[in-house]
């Protein structure tokens, strides 16, 4: 068995050094889902262009690894495995797809407004038996549904990801923003709104010289315990009424518009 031509056996070694240098140590079910998503990428690639990169290897690292990268780091801020997510503009699945593997008890809301995408998702979610995670193929600003984490990865600026993600976000919300360079990402916090509390966290990804970041921004005032905490009382509390304001870090009604059926085709920190 092979993905475009490349050994599967040197992808999965390849995959395996990968995940034990990012701090993971993956159960060989999430390496061959892992392995069995990178093939259906490399598959569905070619015809629907989800990617610009094409080589097996480099999706592993550039794609894969570099969603992997983030669990260590963001399992330091949130409780992953029992985590609702809202993968923002989540383009083929990343990293809302990668986290659904290796986080089964998660649920992951993947958002991506590019039909072809969302379909492709689909047909990944279906073919690995993924029934953690709900596609929606549309805008983030379309949702009105609280969530413990918001992610995106190479999205907009971070004053429009925080302004996409408003429907998503309660008083206790993580946003995250996966980004390259650190060049210009100060000048980019500093446009957010004054209750917006943001930390830069150097990544480095496996097999991958390039520069990556993270930028974590939380509700003013509340450290990763009190956010801990504030969930718990949330769980216990009756719904907050939803609030008008399309900025403001506060708590949102629930409710989902429908994405519709999906077309047809041709998991663990250290």
């Amino acid at each position: 068995m092979s993905i475009a031509g490349q050994a599967l056996p040197d992808l999965a070694q390849r995959l395996k050094e990968g995940a034990a240098q990012a701090g993971l140590d993956l159960a060989p079910p999430e390496q061959e889902k892992l392995l069995a998503f990178l093939s259906l990428m490399s598959k569905w690639n070619a015809v629907y262009n989800l990617t610009a990169v094409r080589d097996p290897e480099q999706m592993l690292a550039q794609h894969l690894l570099d969603s992997l990268a983030i669990i260590a780091p963001l399992s330091r801020h949130i409780d992953l495995s029992g985590a609702t997510i809202a993968d923002v503009g989540s383009g083929a699945g990343l990293p809302g797809l990668p986290l659904a593997i290796v986080f089964p008890t998660a649920k992951v809301l993947s958002i991506e407004p590019v039909g072809k995408k969302a379909a492709f998702q689909r047909q990944s979610c279906a073919e690995l038996a993924l029934t953690n995670v709900e596609v929606f193929a549309g805008r983030a600003q379309a949702l009105t549904r609280q969530v413990d984490l918001v992610i995106c990865r190479a999205f907009a600026s971070m004053a429009d990801f925080v302004d996409a993600s408003a429907g998503l976000i309660g008083p206790s919300t993580l946003l995250v923003a996966m980004k390259g360079q650190r060049a210009g990402l100060e000048s980019e916090c500093a446009e957010l709104p004054a209750h917006c509390e943001v930390e830069i966290e150097a990544l480095q990804v496996p097999f991958l010289a390039a520069q990556r970041h993270l930028v974590i921004v939380r509700h003013a005032g509340r450290s990763a315990p009190q956010q801990a905490a504030a969930r718990q009382a949330e769980a216990s509390s009756p719904a907050p009424s939803p609030s008008p304001s399309p900025t403001s870090i506060q708590a949102f009604s629930p409710g989902l518009t429908s994405a519709g059926p999906a077309p047809a085709a041709p998991r663990r920190s250290a």
